[in-house]
């Protein structure tokens, strides 16, 4: 008799490996190594702002809104 939990883990498996690698596929303009005609990325960040935005931004918004949420939360004690 055949485990039902196994076949259906290896069509998941399956399913999964295809999607992949199918998106992979479809991206692979994303890879591409020359520039489009009129593209001007303009110029590049700092190590400060690179660090302002991509983390410190994100932890200053995270800690808002949980001070947000503490703060208004239920206050029934």
């Amino acid at each position: 008799m055949v485990n039902l939990n196994k076949t259906r883990n290896a069509k998941r498996a399956a399913t999964v490996a295809v999607g992949t690698v199918l998106l992979t596929l479809v991206s692979s303009p994303a890879f591409a190594l020359i520039r489009d005609d009129g593209d001007d990325p303009g110029p590049g960040l700092s190590v400060f702002e690179t660090l302002t935005l991509f983390v410190l931004a994100p932890i200053v918004i995270f800690a808002l809104i949980t001070g947000a949420v503490v703060l208004l939360g239920d206050r029934r004690k």
